[in-house]
Order: C-alpha cells, then sequence, then structure tokens
C-alpha cells in the first residue's frame, strides 16, 4: 500500500511535469507562429498581395525556420515552401484554422525526412489564403527526451519507494516484535523485562519508554504489595498473639475461678481496634492510588481547615506539656479532597505530639509560597529523622528503630504520601528547628498542594 500511495503521487508529480513541459513547447511555437503571421498581415495591409509576395520570397531566402504558402482564393499557389496547403477542402474555407501536419525537408546528406509541423492559415481581405507554419520536430524531440527521462524517473522513484516501503515495514516489524516478545515475557511473569529505546525519538521510542514506566510503576506496585504482606502478617502477628494468649489466660482464669473476665475483653477489644485501624488505613491508601487523582475535589479554605485541627490538637498538647502555635494565612484559595487532607494533617500532628517529649514544643501552619503552591506544615522540636532515613518513612509499614516503643504500624507518613499523590502535590520532609534543650534537631513535614486553578 505504501508503494502504492508513493507511485500514484510520483505518477502525478511526473505527469504534472510533462504537462506543464509540453504545453511550454507547443504554446512557444504557437506564439512565434501567430507574431510572423501579424507582421505579414502588417505587410499585407500596407502593400497589398504583391508587397506580401516579395515578402514571403525575402523571408525564404533569408532561411527562416517556417513553412509559408500564399495561394489565391480557389487555392493554388502563388509562392510558397510548400506546394499545397495540408487544410481539407472544407477547413481551408474557414477564416482561420490550425492544422498540425508534416512536412518533407532534405538533410544535410541528401535524404528526405518528414518532420512534424504546425501552422496557421488566414483568409486575406481579397480572398487569398496565407498559410504560416513551424517545424516542430525538435520542439516534439525535446519533449520525447523529456519523456524518457521522466520514464526513468518514475522507475526509480518507485524503486526508491519499495526501498523506502521495505526499510520502513522491516523496521517497524522488528521494533513491534521487541515490543511484542516484551509483552510475552510479562505476562509469563518477568516483570523485570524491558523494550529498548533505540534513541531515535520516533513514535515507536515513546511507545517502548511508556511501557517501560508502566511496567516499572506495575513491578514497583507488584514489590509493595508483597512488601504490604509480608509486613502485615509480620506486625499483626504480635497483637494477635497476644490478643489469643490473652483469651487463653482469660479462659483458664475463669474457668479457675478467678481472674477478671470483663476486663480481659476490653483489653481484646482493644487490641482488635488497632488491628481494624491498621486494615482501614492500608484500605484507604489502596484506594488513593487506585482512583488516580482524588475523588471529591472542591475548593475550599485551608485556613479554617487548620483552625479546626487546631483546636483539636491544642488541648492534647497542653496535656502532654507541649507548648502548641497555629498560623494560618486567611481566606486562601485550595482544591481537592477535604477530607483526605484533613486525615493527612492529623497523620502529621499525630505524629509530632507522639514523638516530642514534654516541654517541647509543635507548629501547625498554612501558608502560600512564592510559587502559589499552599503549603501545609508540622514542626516539631522531637528526635527528628536522619537524612538517610527521610526517604523510607514515607513507604508502607517502615518504623524506624526509635519508634519502635511507641503504638503504631507505620502508615501514617505513607497515607499523607498518597494524599498528596492523589491531589498533584508533593510531601517535604526536612529537619526542624534544631536542637532545642536535650532534644531536636526536630522535624519538619510539609504537605504541599499544586495552585488552585
Amino acid at each position: 500500500m505504501f508503494v502504492a500511495a508513493f507511485a500514484l503521487a510520483a505518477a502525478a508529480f511526473l505527469f504534472y511535469i510533462y504537462a506543464v513541459t509540453a504545453g511550454e513547447v507547443a504554446g512557444r511555437a504557437d506564439r512565434e507562429i501567430i507574431a510572423e503571421m501579424r507582421s505579414l498581415e502588417t505587410v499585407y495591409r500596407q502593400g497589398g498581395t504583391s508587397a506580401l509576395n516579395q515578402a514571403l520570397i525575402e523571408r525564404m531566402a533569408d532561411g527562416r525556420p517556417f513553412v509559408y504558402l500564399l495561394s489565391d482564393s480557389a487555392g493554388r499557389r502563388i509562392t510558397g515552401s510548400i506546394a499545397a496547403s495540408p487544410l481539407a477542402p472544407d477547413e481551408a474555407q474557414q477564416d482561420v484554422a490550425w492544422i498540425q501536419f508534416r512536412v518533407t525537408q532534405t538533410d544535410p546528406s541528401g535524404a528526405e525526412t518528414r518532420q512534424p509541423a504546425r501552422a496557421e492559415q488566414v483568409r486575406l481581405p481579397t480572398g487569398e489564403r496565407l498559410l504560416v507554419g513551424a517545424d516542430i520536430g525538435q520542439a516534439e524531440s525535446f519533449v520525447v527526451k523529456i519523456v524518457r527521462a521522466l520514464w526513468g524517473a518514475g522507475a526509480l522513484m518507485v524503486l526508491l519507494g519499495l526501498a523506502g516501503g521495505l526499510f520502513v515495514s522491516r523496521n517497524v516489524s522488528r521494533s513491534m516484535a521487541e515490543l511484542n516478545q516484551v509483552v510475552a515475557a510479562v505476562k509469563a511473569g518477568d516483570l523485570r523485562a524491558r523494550a529498548k529505546v533505540r534513541g531515535a525519538r520516533d513514535e515507536l521510542d515513546e511507545l517502548a519508554a511508556g511501557l517501560n514506566d508502566m511496567l516499572d510503576r506495575l513491578e514497583r506496585s507488584m514489590a509493595g504489595i508483597r512488601h504490604a504482606s509480608d509486613a502485615i502478617a509480620h506486625d499483626l502477628r504480635s497483637p494477635l498473639t497476644r490478643l489469643r494468649a490473652r483469651l487463653e489466660a482469660a479462659l483458664l482464669d475463669v474457668e479457675a475461678g478467678k481472674g477478671d473476665a470483663q476486663a480481659a475483653l476490653v483489653q481484646a477489644v482493644d487490641d482488635v481496634e488497632g488491628v481494624l485501624r491498621t486494615f482501614n488505613t492500608v484500605l484507604s491508601i489502596a484506594r488513593l492510588q487506585a482512583a488516580g487523582p482524588a475523588p471529591d475535589q472542591a475548593t475550599f479554605d485551608p485556613g479554617q481547615l487548620a483552625a479546626d485541627l487546631a483546636e483539636l490538637y491544642e488541648p492534647l498538647c497542653e496535656e502532654k506539656g507541649l507548648d502548641f502555635k497555629a498560623e494560618m494565612t486567611p481566606q486562601l484559595p485550595a482544591r481537592g479532597d477535604r477530607e483526605f487532607i484533613a486525615q493527612a494533617l492529623a497523620n502529621l500532628l499525630d505524629n509530632a505530639v507522639k514523638y516530642t517529649p514534654a516541654g517541647g514544643a509543635v507548629m501547625l501552619r498554612v501558608r502560600r509560597r512564592s510559587s502559589g503552591e499552599i503549603e501545609f506544615s508540622v514542626t516539631d522540636t522531637g528526635p527528628g529523622v536522619p537524612d538517610g532515613d527521610r526517604a523510607r518513612i514515607v513507604q508502607r509499614f517502615v518504623r524506624l528503630e526509635n519508634s519502635r516503643s511507641q503504638p503504631g504500624a507505620g502508615l501514617g507518613l505513607s497515607l499523607v504520601a498518597a494524599v498528596a499523590e492523589a491531589h498533584g502535590g508533593r510531601l517535604e520532609i526536612d529537619e526542624g528547628p534544631g536542637a532545642v534543650g536535650d532534644t531536636g534537631p526536630g522535624l519538619r513535614a510539609a504537605l504541599v498542594l499544586p495552585r488552585a486553578g
């Protein structure tokens, strides 16, 4: 199909060249004949038939490249370079007539040749007929050469089109075969297979790069699922084991007529609540990551949201002996799912309150950056997080050594990161205000949302 389309386009192009060239050659011959005819008509108007006859004799003697014939009203030859008019009797009666014919000529070797000629015949006012023609043999020979050259060019173009089609076909087929091999390998379970990017920066490279990016995300997702499964099994083993041990101990105590069955049941309910919270958090993260952009987004006032959270956490900080402050820029337009963002901020505040020792400080701030982005930040004066661990703490079920003694499953920052990604923003983890007394350097966690609109 490519070669056929290419051949048709080449044929149309070459036909246009032929038509323009042949038309120009024919038009030039006609213009020369017309100019010669008008010159002789001027001689006729000035001197009559005798002057015209004399002019024809002189011009034939000069060897002009024209064919002349002056005949009387009956069609008998008066003077000229040919014996008779090539026009048919009915055509000869017309006032103006054009004809294409062949004229006999003698070449330098003495051989006679018949060359194509084109002529115009005009009836003069006194009844005579004047014919002026031109030998177009050289012009037609030139056109024939052009046609031969065009045939050669057409054949060459078809060959080039065939070669180009084969090259493109093989290139596409080879690239698609490589992509199909990658797809087959992934279907067989090899998530490490990747398509080759040739560096040509064409559509196939874009497809290969997109496929590789998709496979990278798929591999990360599968690794995350495996890691989450292992982590859930590991982190839930202890509370479930404790729950079973307590229930067994309570059962034995009740059977022995001692112990408090109600207290054992209350403790079991607390343990189950912890397990359910872990599962609910994992489910929220999975929903966010599966949904892509956060659902139910609407414009809201982030300052008002921060003020509502500050109302809830200020008493909690006072109870633990922490200095709590909140700075909010009012009437900042932000767009997103208010409930998800509130949950993310609550997680950041929970972490700050949990890890900051008594006598420390926690600050909640909402502001607009110079780039137009909206920033929610929570800063504390707790122990902070080493630089090498800041990229890890946003992963699910990752808990640092200094947090093992604290309750939790290591999902708080993972949920915050998922909320940020679902809103097109990001989570930034930096060092806090520095050492304060015996604690520090603290931690600053910022949830950054893109500018609204």
